[in-house]
C-alpha cells in the first residue's frame, strides 16, 4: 500500500473533515481513505458504461417513454387477468 500526503490543507477544511469522521465513528485517516476509494470507483463508471455503448440487446427508450411502456404493459396484464377469471 502507498502513502499519499496532501500539503497546504486549510485548517477549517481539516476541522470539517475531522468532525465528519468523528460523527461517523471513524478516524480522519479511515474517513479520508473511504472518500478516496469512493472517488476511484466513480472514476471507473464512465469506462464501464462505455463498454455497453452501441449494444443492440436492450431497449433504447427515453425515461418518459419507459414509464409509458410500463403503464401500457401493466394495463395489458390486468386486462389479461380479468379475462382469465
Amino acid at each position: 500500500m502507498v502513502t499519499v500526503r496532501i500539503s497546504g490543507v486549510p485548517e477549517e477544511v481539516r476541522d470539517a473533515l475531522a468532525a465528519q469522521a468523528r460523527a461517523r465513528g471513524q478516524s480522519l485517516q479511515s474517513y479520508l481513505l473511504e472518500l478516496v476509494e469512493t472517488q476511484a470507483r466513480r472514476l471507473r463508471n464512465p469506462t464501464q458504461l462505455d463498454r455497453f455503448a452501441g449494444r443492440a440487446d436492450g431497449t433504447h427508450s427515453l425515461p418518459d417513454e419507459s414509464a409509458a411502456e410500463l403503464t401500457e404493459q401493466r394495463g395489458q396484464r390486468e386486462a389479461t387477468r380479468r379475462g382469465c377469471r
